[in-house]
C-alpha cells in the first residue's frame, strides 16, 4: 500500500479459551461466545467486528479488512472511498481519510491534483470535464471540440470525515 497509516489487517477466527478473559474491541463487553475474532492486535465479538460503511460483519464476508481514518472497512468500501491503493491517481501520493477529494471514473484525486492536462487549472464542482483514456480535460480544452459537447460530464466532490459513515 502506499499509504503508510492504511492496516490491513487479518481476520482470524479463533475458539475462546476456556479460562481466557477477553474484552471486545467493539464494545468493550467480555467475549464469551465460542468463536472470537482477532484482527488489528484486539480480540471481537463475531458480531462487533463490522465494516464502519456498509456494516457488514467482516468475518463473514472475507480475511482481510482496511482502517483508515479511524474507519475499519470492507475491502469494497475501502476501494470505493479511497481508490484500489489509496493514493491520488494523479500523483500517487497518499489521500487522507479526512481530505475532501474528487472522482472521476471510478478514480480517487486530491482536490489540488484535478486538473485540465492541458491548461493545467484545476477543476471545481459544477465545472464541466471530458476523461477521455485515463486524462482529464476542462471543457475548453476538450478533445475534438465540438464534437463531444453532448457528452459533458459534470463534477461531483465527496467529503470524507474520519467518522462519517457513507
Amino acid at each position: 500500500m502506499v499509504n503508510s497509516r492504511v492496516e490491513t489487517a487479518a481476520v482470524a477466527v479463533t475458539g475462546g479459551s476456556v479460562g481466557a478473559v477477553r474484552s471486545c474491541a467493539g464494545c468493550g463487553g467480555r467475549i464469551s461466545d465460542r468463536f472470537l475474532l482477532f484482527s488489528m492486535d484486539r480480540y471481537w465479538h463475531t458480531r462487533c467486528l463490522k465494516c464502519s460503511c456498509c456494516q457488514a460483519q467482516l468475518g463473514e464476508i472475507g480475511s482481510t479488512c482496511f482502517s483508515k481514518g479511524g474507519m475499519i472497512l470492507c475491502k469494497n468500501d475501502y476501494i470505493r472511498l479511497f481508490g484500489h491503493s489509496g493514493a491520488c491517481s494523479a500523483c500517487g501520493q497518499s489521500i487522507p481519510a479526512s481530505e475532501m477529494v474528487m472522482r472521476a471514473q471510478g478514480n480517487v484525486y486530491h482536490l489540488k491534483c484535478f486538473t485540465c492536462a492541458t491548461c493545467r487549472n484545476r477543476l471545481v464542482p459544477g465545472d464541466r470535464f471530458h476523461y477521455v483514456n485515463g486524462t482529464i480535460f476542462c471543457e475548453h480544452d476538450r478533445p475534438g471540440g465540438a464534437l463531444l459537447s453532448s457528452h459533458l460530464t459534470p463534477l461531483q466532490s465527496n467529503t470524507l470525515l474520519p467518522d462519517q459513515k457513507v
